[in-house]
């Protein structure tokens, strides 16, 4: 059993709810562009209280030193993320970026929780409820959010079509499978630290397409 300090218990915990400023609604059921707002008229927020009920939980960090946070260490740390890479996501950056968006914003689950730190610009990630109802989560510079393992849920950008984005697994097999969309077989993670099989594709864009900033440790 692994073992923590108080220190690095306390920096783990997710942000108080009182203090979050992350934002949230149910969403219209418009078939309008993806990347806009989508809220009803008149809008019914979602409380973080409702999110932390899902599993989703969040933390706002300070993503101008992700390379030297004590924060981001912790979480890293006590929730057993080993590995991590650094992706931009933009017209610019990503070959055939406007099939891949609506890629992205197919429903889809995970066998294991999603980890994604916004180091910038701007998106969104839906989840249904319990009554299979669509919540919408802001997600903008500074916010880590992670997604429970089994929840229905969806991504999109902005309109600002830019997002720089750093996800985390307990392995770089375990990102891949996260991240890549044009292999539908089965992913089985070699390594040590994790060793399990993922048997959902996910519907993210090729891994292959990525500028990538190597982060494993």
């Amino acid at each position: 059993m692994a073992n923590f300090t108080p220190e690095e218990l306390r920096l783990a915990e997710p942000q108080p709810i009182g203090e979050s400023t992350l934002e949230a609604w149910y969403m219209d059921d418009s078939d309008a562009d993806q990347r806009l707002p989508h809220r009803l008229e008149p809008n019914q927020p979602c409380s973080l209280q409702a999110l932390r009920a899902l599993g989703v939980l969040s933390w706002k960090l300070d993503a101008d030193k992700y390379e030297n946070d004590p924060k981001l260490e912790a979480i890293r740390k006590v929730r057993g993320y080993s590995y991590t890479e650094v992706l931009e996501i933009s017209p610019d950056r990503l070959p055939g970026y406007a099939e891949k968006v609506k890629m992205f914003y197919e429903e889809h689950i995970h066998t294991d929780e999603e980890i994604r730190y916004i180091l910038d610009g701007t998106g969104y990630f839906d989840v249904r409820d319990l009554d299979d109802r669509w919540i919408r989560i802001k997600c903008a510079k500074g916010d880590l959010l992670i997604l429970p393992e089994g929840i229905y849920h969806r991504f999109t950008l902005g309109t600002d079509d830019y997002i720089k984005v750093r996800p985390a697994a307990v392995c770089a097999t375990c990102v891949q499978d996260a991240v890549c969309a044009s292999h539908a077989q089965d992913v089985v993670c070699g390594k040590l630290c994790c060793g399990q099989q993922s048997s959902t594709p996910s519907v993210h864009a090729c891994w292959e397409m990525y500028p990538l900033v190597p982060q494993a440790t």
